[in-house]
């Protein structure tokens, strides 16, 4: 319960972005005389928002299953091959990203917007890999459970 209510809330927060403070920061950068440079950042956070939110609704589908006492199910491999998959997606799309950041980062002397995206990469790349490391894990159980049913 209390898992679900973390995922909700970060799910909330980031929706919140998303309508709230984004818009406000695109519409800044089309106010005249600014020369939109953070723009195409801005607009890359919301095409990553899409694996994210995909990423949750499947932690949702797999805190549920666990509920259920169907962790070990094929159905809950299913929820971390797509959560490895969105983590791989947003990781890959922050790393295409990463030169134009750089580009944007010498011309405003802004170094933490490099860290940053180096750390949202990490984070993310962390993710894919401790989600394959689950996928194969119930994966294997999976297995063993269905041998031993048909051992009876």
């Amino acid at each position: 319960m209390l898992l679900r209510g973390v995922v909700l809330l970060i799910g909330f927060i980031v929706l919140a972005i998303c309508v709230i403070a984004l818009p406000q920061a695109i519409f800044a950068e089309l106010r005249p005389g600014a020369d939109f440079d953070y723009g195409p950042i801005l607009l890359g956070l919301y095409v990553t928002a899409i694996p994210f939110f995909i990423a949750l609704h499947q932690a949702l589908k797999l805190l549920r299953f666990i509920d259920k006492n169907k962790a070990f199910s094929q159905a809950s491999v299913n929820s971390l091959r797509v959560i490895k998959n969105c983590a791989y997606a947003i990781s890959g799309a922050f790393a295409a990203g990463l030169p134009y950041i750089f580009y944007v980062a010498n011309k405003d002397d802004a170094p933490g917007v490099v860290a940053l995206g180096f750390v949202i990469i990490g984070a993310s790349f962390v993710i894919a890999a401790a989600a394959a490391l689950f996928q194969q894990l119930f994966q294997s159980a999976v297995d063993i459970k269905s041998e031993n049913d048909l051992t009876v």
